[in-house]
């Protein structure tokens, strides 16, 4: 399993993020109780799938080592993907850019 992963999020979350030093979730992960992240090799298809249209997205890369309950789980297609029970600090961004 990858030691970082990627989050996708609006403009509007990532300057959320930078702003409260903390992110709790999107709507969807508020709903399922963890975040969403995908590993470098789902990126594409996560972005096709559930952002499709969207020109205000910025692709988060994520040092997991720095998050407290992260765990891989099945998810689509019975891919492993790492899901986080709590907020993702901005102290666990590398980098952040476009999508």
């Amino acid at each position: 399993m990858s030691p970082t992963a990627f989050k996708i999020l609006t403009q509007e979350e990532w300057q959320r993020l930078n702003a409260e030093g903390t992110f709790e979730g999107t709507p969807v992960d508020l709903a399922d109780g963890y975040i969403h992240l995908s590993a470098p090799d789902q990126v594409a298809e996560t972005a096709a799938k559930h952002f499709a249209g969207r020109d205000d997205l910025v692709l988060v890369e994520v040092d997991l080592a720095k998050l407290e309950g992260v765990k891989w789980e099945h998810s689509r297609g019975g891919q492993l993907f790492p899901h986080v029970y709590g907020a993702l600090p901005l102290t666990a961004v590398i980098r952040a850019e476009p999508l």
